[in-house]
């Protein structure tokens, strides 16, 4: 008999609805690594939802209407893909930051769109004006 200690144990790091998940496609995991002090993808979209583990590093985290928020190792992130603009997953510091993702995409549609310049301008109003928002910050 196996001590408590030695036995496989589960952690529930974050939970969401599935009612956003397509009714077809495929599911895609890769890992995403940004170089230091580096500003990431440009604003685009996913077709599908998207979920993230932070796995080194640290990023500024950014989806249109929320303020942007720093993710740090063994945080989680979620996108509900769609119409929503993911603006930023910026590197401040000065190692690779490096995630999981995990991508629901919608079948015939590419898995990310870059958002246009003037598309950004039309919608800047639903943007967040911040400030960054860093959970571990002391008050």
């Amino acid at each position: 008999m196996s001590s408590p200690e030695l036995e496989t144990q589960i952690k529930v790091l974050d939970e969401h609805d599935m009612s956003e998940l397509p009714s077809a496609g495929h599911m895609m995991t890769a890992v995403v690594e940004i170089p230091p002090n580096n500003p990431g993808s440009r604003p685009h979209r996913h077709s599908g939802p998207v979920y993230g583990y932070m796995l080194e590093g640290e990023m500024i985290f950014e989806l249109e209407g929320d303020a942007p928020v720093v993710i740090r190792q063994g945080d989680t992130i979620w996108e509900p893909g769609g119409d929503r603009i993911h603006y930023q997953a910026a590197n401040p510091g000065d190692v690779w930051a490096r995630f999981v993702v995990v991508m629901a995409c919608k079948p015939d549609e590419p898995m990310l769109t870059y958002v246009e310049p003037e598309e950004l301008e039309a919608r800047k109003h639903l943007r967040h004006p911040g400030p960054v928002v860093d959970p571990q910050a002391k008050p």
